[in-house]
């Protein structure tokens, strides 16, 4: 088992640097007129916006949970928010990035599709907007307006027990739809879109406008590589659990796969910024700027030193 000084230093380590990093990274997208038109970029700004959403709450609540080692007496409406926040936006979050996975093929291979306003509303901005609002209104009725009795459970981290997912029909449910399937969209899409650019360039040899969407690509796969690693193995844990398995024979990886699963929304920001020439190199530019202004700061010290030393020598 993972003490919990572990995943409290592992967790603070990374959590300070990725607030900042999204804010970085969110200001430019937001801010800067190309970057923000590009339709690419729309799924990363509300993974990105969700993600900052949860560093600044559940991430500091998960802290402040290791800390002291679970001696919190929460209230009931506080574990509310919090099961919606951890369980609810990282659904919301994995949802979104699996349509992306899915709209790349569209805009690599099919911009024609959106040539015109009416074609990328319903193309492009459509599903974006119907699969926010279904993930934010399905778990906004499991964690608010339930209709069996909800109640507190301080055995949890979220210590909130959602009597949706107390077995039955919605637990399967929630659990293949929203949590494993779209895991698998985003490991199968992500493959097959290598696969097709492969297949294009090297053997039908189709024109095809690389260097316009070379930028896309690496973006996609490597965010993809991130679910690969986090998410993936709690996915496959929770398919096992629903497929029949024994809880008392997936116990212990289950609590790795968790543990793992968290640094997700931690390492996005990170791979948002490195995946993307042109925040990558706003990024490089703030410490060259910085070493530029230090440089300039220590010119006079190094002139006055060198003419102290001239006339010591005279």
């Amino acid at each position: 088992m993972i003490s919990d000084s572990i995943r409290f230093w592992s967790y603070l380590i990374f959590l300070i640097p990725s607030i900042i990093c999204s804010l970085f990274a969110l200001y430019h997208l937001l801010f800067d007129r190309t970057l923000r038109h590009a339709l690419n970029n729309h799924v990363i700004i509300v993974a990105l916006i969700i993600g900052l959403i949860c560093e600044v709450t559940d991430y500091p609540w998960l802290l402040y949970y290791y800390f002291h080692e679970g001696m919190w007496e929460r209230s009931f409406t506080f574990c509310q928010i919090w099961g919606f926040i951890d369980w609810g936006l990282y659904i919301t979050q994995t949802v979104l990035f699996a349509w992306a996975t899915i709209e790349r093929h569209i805009l690599i291979f099919h911009d024609r599709w959106l040539l015109t306003k009416k074609k990328r509303f319903f193309i492009h901005y459509l599903p974006l907007i119907a699969l926010l609002l279904y993930c934010l209104t399905l778990y906004s009725i499991v964690y608010f307006f339930p209709p069996c009795q909800n109640s507190v459970n301080y055995f949890y981290v979220t210590c909130f027990d959602a009597c949706l997912f107390d077995g039955g029909s919605f637990s399967i449910f929630d659990t293949v739809i929203d949590e494993v399937l779209p895991v698998f969209v985003i490991v199968i899409s992500s493959i097959a879109l290598l696969l097709r650019i492969l297949s294009y360039k090297c053997h039908l040899r189709r024109p095809i406008q690389w260097r316009k969407h070379r930028k896309m690509t690496i973006q996609l796969l490597s965010i993809s590589f991130l679910y690969l690693v986090f998410p993936l193995p709690f996915t496959l844990v929770d398919f096992m659990l629903v497929c029949g398995f024994p809880l008392d024979n997936l116990v212990n990886f289950r609590q790795y796969a968790l543990f793992l699963n968290y640094f997700m929304m931690l390492f996005f920001p990170f791979i948002c910024i490195l995946s993307l020439s042109e925040l990558r190199t706003k990024f490089i530019n703030i410490f060259d700027l910085r070493q530029q202004a230090r440089r300039i700061g220590l010119q006079p010290l190094i002139i006055r030193i060198t003419r102290t030393n001239r006339i010591n020598v005279q």
